[in-house]
């Protein structure tokens, strides 16, 4: 029997495609059920796995659906101005929806950046080709460096491409990515609404502390690629120097690099052995005026409201921050260790590629590893997944071997091997007549 499959879709929001689905009963005021003796409600899944992966595929659908309207919106714009872009497919645009106000922007941006840059610009056919990747090599950040103090820095700027972390792979911790999401990627990505009043500018300091392993800096290298500005992550030994005021040059000169690079993160882990409590007994003075140099030029008397340069400090022991530095840091977030509700979230993405039991039981581990942390957990994960190899090479040391060497019965055919085999020594008679 020969038919017709219509499939018909009703325009509801997209973020809501999932509750959507969830409801089983149709309406009975839809004039467009009446053309159809048979309908069929497709539900999603109801065993939580199933969800998550149905989630999931939805998620991607909608993301390549926005990424084939922005780069529709982009080659519009390119194709008005002229311009042309290589690779254009391979453009990534996550996390944003461009109109065609924004294209116009971008590509503008792109066109005068790549002039201003590049030394011998691509034409072909009197149409510019603009690159894919911006042309921001080495040399060019070498260029932006004014001197040799703002040149130590290019070595600490991170590409948010080089890292491959996102807050997707971080299992447990969504109070925190949520809050980090409000005060640095939503102000680094819309930065027009907060650009009125004085209450919503971004905020200029934040403090992620907790106890060791519970995923501090894990959780700065996702917001460096979920941002998607430049990172510069810095240590104590990033801002020292043998020279005496050359740790004050080198805080000055970090700033003004940065600001040419603005938006920018500058991540600075285990800040309290860089911003510790001044006016100990076993305080330098060159530590103590590089300190000094770095709040001031952090939020001093010459610092602008508009600079947006974000300082991202991580630390195991908060107490031993100086008061002035607290103080640039109005947000501090506690990282805690997990519960079990975001133990079990962090197993499965540790384990989502290795091969376990049927009915792997994640809450029963969940449970039995009270107080553990996020690094604990991976620990425990990676010491789990020797014990295989482990027991392997164990049972192969008690497999022996199943004839002795000096058997009798090893010795009897080595002798007749030795006589009659054509591995052995004795001598074949040539042939021929001989001499």
């Amino acid at each position: 029997m020969l038919g017709i499959l219509i499939i018909y879709c009703e325009p509801i929001p997209l973020k809501h495609l999932t509750e959507g689905l969830k409801a089983t009963k149709r309406s009975d005021n839809n004039e467009i059920y009446k053309l159809f003796n048979n309908v069929l409600c497709i539900c999603p899944p109801k065993e939580e796995e199933l969800l998550r992966t149905f989630n999931k595929q939805v998620e991607e659908d909608r993301r390549i659906v926005i990424t084939r309207s922005n780069l529709n919106e982009l080659h519009k714009v390119l194709e008005e101005h002229e311009l042309s872009c290589m690779d254009l497919l391979q453009l990534n645009t996550d996390g944003v929806i461009l109109t065609k106000m924004k294209a116009e922007k971008i590509v503008g941006w792109a066109k005068n950046y790549y002039l201003s840059y590049c030394q011998l610009p691509l034409v072909k056919g009197e149409r510019l080709y603009l690159p894919r990747e911006s042309p921001l090599t080495d040399n060019l950040w070498q260029n932006i460096a004014k001197d040799e103090y703002e040149s130590n820095f290019i070595s600490a700027v991170v590409a948010p491409s080089e890292i491959g972390v996102k807050f997707d792979d971080i299992g447990a911790l969504e109070d925190v990515k949520k809050a980090l999401n409000e005060l640095v990627i939503l102000p680094m990505r819309r930065p027009e609404l907060f650009s009125h009043g004085n209450l919503l500018r971004p905020c200029k300091g934040i403090l992620l502390f907790g106890p060791p392993g519970t995923g501090k800096t894990l959780l700065a290298k996702a917001l460096a690629t979920e941002v998607g500005a430049n990172f510069i992550s810095i240590t104590g030994s990033t801002l020292t120097s043998k020279w005496f005021g050359d740790a004050e040059k080198l805080t000055k000169a970090l700033f003004s690099f940065a600001s040419k690079l603005s938006p920018v993160i500058i991540f600075v882990d285990e800040v309290d052995s860089l911003l510790g409590a001044r006016g100990g007994a076993f305080e330098h003075e060159a530590t103590r005026r590089m300190r000094n140099e770095f709040m001031a030029a952090w939020d001093g008397l010459r610092t602008k409201d508009s600079q947006r340069i974000l300082i991202l400090g991580a630390t195991n022991r908060p107490f031993d921050l100086d008061d002035a530095v607290i103080r640039r840091l109005p947000r501090r977030i506690y990282v805690d260790l997990p519960d079990a509700e975001n133990r079990v979230k962090i197993l499965r993405i540790f384990l989502s590629q290795e091969n376990l039991e049927p009915d792997f039981q994640f809450d029963k581990l969940a449970y039995a590893t009270e107080g553990y942390s996020g690094s604990d957990l991976k620990n425990l994960c990676i010491a789990a997944a020797y014990r295989p190899v482990q027991e392997l090479l164990e049972e192969e040391k008690q497999v022996g071997p199943s004839v002795a060497y000096d058997a009798a019965s090893m010795n009897e055919l080595r002798k007749w091997n030795e006589q009659y085999g054509e591995g052995g020594s004795r001598r074949k008679s040539p042939f021929g007549f001989g001499d």
